[in-house]
């Protein structure tokens, strides 16, 4: 019996020494080497070697990325992208800087009382943290970029400051990581019974930086050669963070300019989610895998599994990083479904799928009836098309603009998921309402000319990515032939109905005298830019 006893205390002695060893003292001195010296692995809260060109600007005057000159800034220095806009009254600016600085002014107090309070808990605890100091500064570019947002778009032409965030969203420390507000709504329950499922179990990241901004981390999750399987209906797509970026350099291309910054990053997941984050769901979903790589996964039941899992590699993974528009409580953006929204079920199929001559009830539908609103519904129809997205059920606008602001390009990462195929049902608010913006006509046929080559354009933008190349070959060899679709389906339009019923000067509806302006000036710079490419049609 005393036998059996001294054998049993070996073995718990053995299992304890083996677990203190093995387990705990790893752990505290990857937590005490991160109090020194951060991480002990590279990239964590430190500037990333990353591939690529990070430091030359893209608006007009910047260097050329080569000997040669640039044919990036050979397009923004064309006419068509210099239209210039009429000074900009208060009521057209989103936000007011004194308003602004105010409010952030009181949530850096806020953060700074609670981080306070939790390295105060924790020392009662014995357990030492890192301290995450916020360096708020008035001339952050996150702030000049939230104060650049006007009726018009949500950034110039010539703000230099979006190419200082896009430089401090991929280099910037992180000092917080959290679920984004649609994951913590659903509260870790998902009905599973749902084909299309919440937002938020796509998993995706609000990451704030040491400056105080916020971007939203989207995790790679498909290679970029791998095309979406033929078989997969649209809404159960993978989310693509090369998609992000990518819809953001086409949408600068193109001269939208509503799609917010975007731009790659490679995360230490370990140092820079783990050990900064204060969530406790958050911190419960990592595991090592088997290939003791460091792997996280969404909060959501339904893909609260392992298989379902983001993984570094074995602590570093890629990603997008969108910057975050300012917060709902001073700048409202309501959500509206698009009259061209997809049925959302394996066998349905809404009005404009079975009805030519649906367009011609939502003309006489407020707010499409007058305005722009048909108008820029149809700019993102085209941007859509072009990047293969069949996911847009929603728009946002801001609630300041009214009916005259523009559509906020959100949430792309379901593009470029198949360069093989052209899907000409996103076209169809194009192809039933017939009707286009001049500007936009005009910078498309731009766009097909082989100097301004729309996939010569992107290449160069995207090449100055860090986690360059953002797309492969045959996607932007997608673009060409996808561009050449729209263009061809507009000559159809302006054959059946004639030009003056199919393209319309911008801002056709006005009943203020800078919207007159803006309207003359544009249609004075737009007619000079059609005698100098007569050769485009």
């Amino acid at each position: 019996m005393r036998r059996d006893r001294f054998l049993l205390a070996v073995t718990l002695t053995t299992v304890l020494v083996a677990d203190v060893y093995f387990v705990l003292l790893p752990r505290l001195r990857d937590w005490y080497h991160l109090s020194r010296n951060g991480c002990t692995c590279q990239g964590v809260n430190v500037s990333i070697e990353y591939r690529g060109q990070t430091s030359q600007t893209w608006t007009s005057g910047s260097n050329a990325t080569s000997e040669q000159e640039s044919k990036l800034e050979r397009l923004f220095s064309h006419p068509l992208y210099n239209i210039r806009l009429p000074e900009l009254a208060p009521d057209e600016r989103l936000l007011e800087e004194e308003e602004l600085m105010g409010y952030y002014r009181r949530k850096v107090t806020r953060w700074e009382r609670q981080q306070k309070l939790y390295v105060e808990a924790a020392a009662a605890s014995n357990i030492s943290i890192p301290e995450q100091p916020v360096t708020f500064e008035p001339n952050a570019s996150w702030l000049k970029f939230h104060l650049g947002i006007n009726r018009y778009a949500l950034y110039s032409r010539e703000d230099r400051s979006i190419n200082r965030l896009l430089q401090d969203m991929q280099s910037a420390p992180i000092i917080s990581a959290d679920y984004t507000q649609d994951e913590k709504a659903l509260k870790g329950a998902c009905d599973c019974s749902q084909v299309v499922k919440p937002s938020g179990h796509h998993l995706k990241l609000a990451l704030k930086l040491q400056d105080f901004g916020k971007a939203m981390f989207k995790p790679m999750r498909q290679e970029r050669h791998e095309e979406t399987p033929e078989d997969f209906f649209y809404f159960v797509d993978f989310q693509r963070h090369n998609a992000e970026i990518a819809s953001f350099h086409l949408d600068r291309v193109l001269d939208f300019r509503r799609v917010p910054p975007v731009v790659g990053r490679l995360i230490n997941v370990t140092g820079e989610i783990l050990y900064t984050t204060h969530s406790d769901d958050l911190r419960s979903v990592f595991f090592t895998s088997p290939a003791n790589n460091t792997c996280f996964f969404a909060k959501c039941l339904y893909v609260c599994k392992t298989e379902y899992a983001v993984c570094g590699h074995p602590h570093l993974l890629e990603g997008s990083m969108s910057a975050y528009l300012p917060g709902l409580s001073i700048a409202p953006r309501i959500s509206i479904p698009n009259p061209w929204i997809r049925s959302y079920t394996f066998t349905g199929r809404e009005e404009w799928e079975v009805n030519p001559a649906y367009c011609d009830t939502i003309k006489g539908l407020y707010p499409y009836s007058s305005g722009n609103r048909l108008l820029n519904i149809i700019d993102m129809t085209i941007f859509d098309f072009l990047t293969g997205n069949m996911d847009r059920h929603h728009y946002e606008i801001f609630t300041k603009f009214g009916d005259e602001g523009f559509l906020l390009h959100l949430d792309n990462a379901r593009g470029f998921g198949r360069h093989s195929h052209d899907e000409m049902s996103i076209l169809a608010p194009l192809t039933q309402c017939c009707i286009i913006k001049r500007s936009t006509l005009l910078r498309l046929r731009l766009l097909a000319r082989p100097e301004y080559r729309l996939s010569d354009m992107m290449r160069e933008s995207l090449g100055r990515d860090p986690l360059m190349p953002i797309l492969t070959e045959p996607h932007l060899q997608a673009l060409d032939r996808r561009l050449g679709r729209v263009l061809k389906t507009i000559g159809r339009c302006i054959k059946k109905l004639g030009e003056v019923q199919v393209v319309v000067t911008d801002f056709m509806a006005s009943s203020g005298a800078t919207e007159r302006g803006m309207r003359v000036r544009a249609g004075d710079m737009q007619d000079k830019s059609e005698k100098r490419e007569e050769g485009w049609s």
